[in-house]
Order: C-alpha cells, then structure tokens, then sequence
C-alpha cells in the first residue's frame, strides 16, 4: 500500500501537472471504485484544480467550489500519468482524469476492488475522511507518546493504525523499528524514555529520508513504479539476506497477509520472534535464538 512517502511523492508530481489546469472529464470505469453518489461525479467536470492534499494514505484533489476528489489506492492502486484521453484498456483500469495536457489514469492490479473514490463537498466532509492520526512532522516527542501510549499496543500495531499516527504502513514501520533498534512486537507501555526518544527520531527521520528520495525522483518523471519493496530498504522485504547494520540475516514474522520484518540481533537482543505460520506447526520446538533458528535450518 502506498504510504506517507509514496503519496507525498504522487502529490508532488501532481502539483506541476494538474494545479491551475481544467479537470475537463472524469471517466470510470471500475463499477466498485465510486463510493459516493452526492455530490455527482459530473460536478467536478469543468473545474479549476485548486490544490492537493494528503489525508492519511489518501489523496485530496480541490477544484473550484470546494469541491474534492478523494482517492484511497488501498494496497493495489497505483496512478499513471499518460497522454491526453488515454484510453481505459484492461481490467486493471478503473478510472481516469483527463486534464488539457494529459490524463491521470488509476489502476488496481489483482481481483479485490479495494481502491476507492469519494466525491466530497466541503472542508467539514473532507476532514470526516482523516482516521485521526498525528501528524509526526507537526507532533513533538510527548504528542507521539501520549498518542502510541493511549492503549497498550505492540509498536508495530500502533505505529500502522492510522487513528494514531497519519500515513505509516507495513514497509516504513519496518524501516523505522529498525532505525530504532526497537522490537516490533514491543507494548507501548513498556518503553523507556530513551526508547521513545530513538523511535520518535526515527520514525521522523526514516519518514523525511524516504520523502525526500523519493521527491528526488518525481521532479525528472511522474512516479510510475510505486513499491513497498525497495531495493535501498534496510529490513522490509529482506528476509533471508544481510542486515546492513550488523550483517546478520534479516527474520520475518507473517501472519495473514501480512509480513513483519526485523534484525534480531539489532532489535531483539537476539531472539527469534515466532512465525505464526510456522510456530503453530512446532509449537515448543520453535527456535528461540539465531543460533537454534540455523541448526534447525541445518537438521
């Protein structure tokens, strides 16, 4: 699922293409991808393109009126930037905006609708579809706490809801429990005062980094290949290969379909973590160390 780096990125590439220009059409062709009926989807037809803002994982395009475009991709959405009234060829295409000098097209990969399209009319609607979640750049160290600490939730958990903290997903939580040094399966209540200062930075400073590339990279093209899986990543989507701070294999836990990825030695003093997939199949005999974890591989 895009998150805050990867929707800073798209509202960047944006900015230059569609603020000041007509939204001349808009075409859909997904049956499941509009979710509101009032305002009509034709109101925004014709329309200046005002300004765009991002509202969690969402994207908010404001034409004239106050109207507002709401666009969640969801896990399998992403944008593309094509010449003007391209058309909407394949399943994969759902929708597309047609600007004078050029067309906004979305897709979803795969066979769950889950990429949707609001139509909103008015500041008070469109803030109904922000979960509520600080913002961290705007948040100083005891905000974030008081706002992780509110329940007692693993770090993980509270670091991907988006009621507590805005635009953090899967990928970037990995990043920056790592950048942290902190476990993923840690409860809030349980972190010291220096642990909360490191994950506070952290996650600030992983954020800013990733939004910053990634910004890099939308001035010479409009981001196309949008991933949660990055090659420059120190820990998401890495398992099985090196951590880039101590060298030692990178673990995983995987429940549904989800995957959590971390350094044991870095973050968990060395412990393995049970893979719920795995452990309810060794029960007791789930390696508890790195070094069990490879004599069991070597069994």
């Amino acid at each position: 699922m895009p998150e805050l780096p990867d929707i800073a990125a798209y509202i960047s590439a944006l900015e230059t293409r569609i603020v000041g220009q007509p939204l001349e059409h808009v075409r859909v062709a997904g049956p499941f991808l509009l979710r509101t009926v009032q305002p009509p989807l034709a109101s925004v037809e014709g329309r200046i393109v005002r300004e765009l803002r991002r509202i969690g994982k969402r994207i908010a395009i404001g034409v004239e009126g106050d109207l507002w475009l709401v666009l969640h991709l969801m896990i399998a959405g992403r944008l593309h930037w094509k010449p003007a009234g391209a058309k909407l060829a394949g399943r994969q295409s759902l929708a597309a905006f047609d600007f004078p000098n050029g067309s906004l097209v979305l897709t979803e990969a795969g066979t769950k609708h889950r990429a949707s399209l609001y139509v909103m009319s008015g500041e008070e609607a469109l803030r109904g579809m922000d979960p509520g979640g600080i913002d961290v750049f705007a948040s100083d160290l005891e905000a974030f706490r008081a706002a992780l600490t509110a329940e007692n939730r693993t770090l993980k958990r509270a670091l991907t809801d988006p009621r507590i903290v805005s635009g953090i997903g899967n990928a970037y939580s990995d990043e920056i429990l790592h950048a942290a040094q902190l476990s993923p399966i840690t409860q809030t209540h349980k972190l010291t005062t220096p642990e909360w200062e490191r994950l506070f930075a952290a996650t600030r400073e992983t954020l800013k980094e990733w939004i910053d590339r990634l910004g890099s990279e939308a001035k010479s093209g409009f981001p196309e290949k949008v991933t949660a899986f990055r090659k420059d990543m120190a820990v998401h989507g890495r398992y099985g290969e090196a951590c880039p701070r101590c060298g030692e294999k990178i673990q995983r836990i995987r429940y549904a379909d989800n995957e959590t990825n971390y350094c044991a030695r870095c973050q968990t003093c060395g412990r393995v973590l049970a893979d719920r997939s795995l452990s309810r199949l060794l029960g007791s005999d789930w390696p508890r160390t790195l070094d069990e974890l490879e004599a069991l591989k070597r069994r």
